[in-house]
């Protein structure tokens, strides 16, 4: 479990391909690795993964084929910055919102607006997560917690501040990107109660 807050951004310093997988080194930045240990989760821009090997300033982990396939991980090349956010424990504080690292679908940036020390994004989502996106919500983008600020159909309009641009990587990017995304568990558990609800009256 995370919060989506970004603890550092990280680098993707070393890839190794199978055939069914990939092995990410992944330079940790500024994130302390003094209480990481073997089989901890760490969400890499959004999507959780779990550390085979590690060092004081980087770790290793594997990556399968679905996660390659559904989520920005298959576009990264070597020197690719990534964020990065260590597995909450029980009493951290969570500034953020309840986040899984289980990316739900992939979105696109359309625009880029600077508003004053803000930057003002359009994201494109898939139609079919598009619906769990609400004015006001939160939503997680490559793994950083963030509210929705408007909503169009199939995109929505982020406004982010200047700290959350120079310590994440959306401060580096620009329309035609993408980024990962992962719509509030709790909207995932309305849309559940209502269809048991209507299964129930029928």
């Amino acid at each position: 479990m995370f919060s989506g807050i970004i603890e550092a951004k990280g680098k993707i310093s070393a890839i190794e391909f199978d055939k069914d997988s990939a092995r990410l080194t992944i330079d940790a930045g500024g994130m302390s690795m003094g209480d990481v240990k073997l089989g901890d989760s760490i969400a890499v821009s959004g999507a959780c993964l779990t550390v085979v090997e590690f060092d004081t300033s980087s770790f290793r982990v594997d990556v399968s084929v679905e996660t390659l396939k559904l989520t920005t991980l298959g576009e990264k090349q070597q020197q690719s910055t990534v964020n990065l956010e260590k597995a909450l424990m029980v009493s951290d504080r969570l500034g953020g919102h309840i986040v899984t690292g289980h990316v739900d679908g992939v979105g696109e940036i359309v625009s880029r607006e600077m508003l004053d020390d803000y930057v003002k994004y359009v994201v494109e989502a898939p139609a079919d997560i598009s619906r769990y996106i609400a004015k006001k919500g939160s939503i997680c983008v490559d793994g950083i917690s963030l509210t929705v600020n408007e909503v169009l159909d199939n995109r929505f309009e982020l406004m982010i501040i200047p700290h959350t641009l120079s310590m994440t990587t959306l401060g580096d990017t620009s329309p035609g990107a993408k980024v990962n995304l992962e719509i509030d568990v709790v909207a995932r558990y309305c849309e559940r109660l209502l269809d048991t609800a209507s299964d129930v009256e029928q």
